[in-house]
């Protein structure tokens, strides 16, 4: 692929600054594209799937038909999940259980928090995350009676 000519003038002030932003603009363009034709693809397959319907009960009516929450194969960039336990344990003064971590989690990116089955996904994520920085020695957990057990940052 031949390099994009850049669009920033020779000489301009902030030079660096305007070309990574560019460089983002380009990049957000190309993502709003390919978005906008995963939309096209879903919306020609909901034509055919109702003209589906359709064939077997034409007197259905489509618009009671409530959307599903679906939740996404991999709902975050790598390293995310990580990067939000990490920070919400840094900035709580106390420690905390996994179904809270899970729950932050899920306010933070925006995700149904009463969906039960993205909320055990979430908290099978968060479990894994919070076993592998125990073993890296980034978290230690904390035990209490009674109670679920309460994870810390190991200072």
């Amino acid at each position: 692929m031949p390099k994009q000519e850049s669009v920033v003038p020779p000489g301009a002030d902030h030079a660096q600054a305007l070309h990574a932003l560019t460089r983002k603009y380009a990049e957000v363009a190309g993502l709003i594209g390919r978005a906008k034709a995963e939309v096209h693809r879903l919306t020609t397959d909901l034509a055919h799937i109702e003209g589906a319907i359709r064939i077997f009960d034409p007197t259905i009516d489509i618009g009671r038909i409530k959307a599903k929450h679906v939740p996404i194969r991999e709902p975050s960039a790598q390293g995310e999940v990580t990067g939000i336990i990490l920070d919400t344990l840094r900035d709580s003064p106390d420690p905390l259980t996994p179904r809270e971590l899970a729950e932050e989690l899920m306010v933070r990116r925006a995700l149904p928090i009463d969906d039960r089955d993205l909320f055990n996904i979430m908290l099978k994520r968060v479990r894994a995350c919070l076993r592998s920085q125990r073993v890296r020695g980034v978290l230690k957990p904390i035990a209490t009676e009674g109670m679920a057990q309460r994870w810390e940052v190991n200072l």
